[in-house]
């Protein structure tokens, strides 16, 4: 999407919107004027909505790069802290798939590998719809808990850190190369939760690109030609994705993201205790409902650093996403 286009765009929403205004606020008039109830609460539910479809379509109006309106991959790894953080993973997780949910998309989890005790190992997310991977793709990096921790029996205060890693679905009309020479596939017997059925055989598969180092894992169906053909797609679009970051000449910073989760490498901070407050640092959007944030009410955070991203302002003062 060119800058030009992305400006209709804008102003083509803005129109729309200035006059499903105006009329909702002449229906309003009118049912005042009538006592009539009923149109006063179609009015009011159509302005929540209006708003949510605003801020939706705002998102989409700063979103320009060359794969932003595909689908995209969504991984979440734990850092250091073993269940602590394994439990961290598995909320972040719980996280997004609500915000799919939320956002009129389709998810499909991938790949789930179980804790040892609680929570995940990884997880691999699939979000198909509308600029799924341009809405997501600053969700990546380290993602830091703060709170009474439900495994500790003195209960005391923990930190856990979890890392997102978000990366395109390749369209078929993009050509990535990968040779057989370069891979090592390795099959195994799945540890998710996927159903008794996927433990019988060993039908996960993991693909390690050899030159890049990046690992793929599928473990979703129990047929493992199926689960290799997901790996290969999962691992083009990584691949692609490396590209995409390079021409962007971010590839020092995506592998420094990938190479240490905890402490300075956080995009977003959650703290539960000893008060209740989302920030991002980046933005300083913060937010003092962790709950929402938690069930997927993300879009204020995505806004704010999408719109940074394409203008490079400073860090904004902080603001109130509630």
């Amino acid at each position: 999407m060119t800058e030009r286009t992305r400006l209709d765009n804008a102003v083509t929403v803005w129109r729309q919107g200035v006059s499903r205004l105006a009329d909702n606020l002449e229906l309003a008039e009118l049912a005042e004027a009538e006592s009539d109830d009923a149109t006063e609460q179609s009015v009011i539910e159509d302005l929540q909505t209006m708003q949510i479809e605003l801020a939706e379509k705002e998102i989409e109006t700063l979103l320009s790069g060359e794969a932003d309106a595909n689908d995209t991959y969504l991984e979440i790894h734990p850092g250091a802290g073993g269940t602590e953080s394994q439990d961290w993973a598995q909320i972040l997780t719980r996280m997004y798939l609500r915000w799919a949910e939320a956002n009129h998309c389709t998810a499909e989890l991938i790949e789930e590998t179980a804790g040892d005790e609680a929570g995940l190992k990884s997880a691999t997310i699939l979000i198909k719809g509308t600029y799924a991977f341009g809405k997501l793709k600053t969700e990546s990096g380290v993602h830091r808990l703060v709170r009474i921790s439900p495994f500790d029996s003195n209960a005391r205060r923990h930190t856990s850190f979890a890392s997102v890693w978000v990366y395109p679905v390749v369209d078929d009309n993009i050509q990535v190369e990968i040779s057989d020479a370069d891979l090592r596939i390795d099959v195994y017997r799945a540890s998710g939760a996927g159903g008794q059925h996927v433990n019988r055989t060993e039908s996960a598969v993991r693909i390690t690109h050899l030159p890049s180092g990046i690992v793929v894992q599928c473990q979703n169906d129990r047929s493992q030609h199926k689960n290799k053909a997901a790996c290969m797609e999962m691992l083009k679009s990584r691949l692609y994705e490396a590209e995409l970051r390079k021409r962007e000449q971010a590839a020092q910073e995506t592998e420094d993201s990938k190479s240490e989760i905890g402490w300075g490498r956080q995009i977003r901070s959650y703290v539960l205790q000893p008060y209740q407050m989302v920030k991002d640092l980046r933005t300083g959007v913060t937010s003092h409902s962790p709950d929402d944030v938690l069930n997927g009410d993300l879009n204020a955070f995505i806004s704010a650093s999408l719109a940074q991203r394409i203008d490079g302002t400073p860090e904004q003062e902080i603001q109130d996403a509630e």
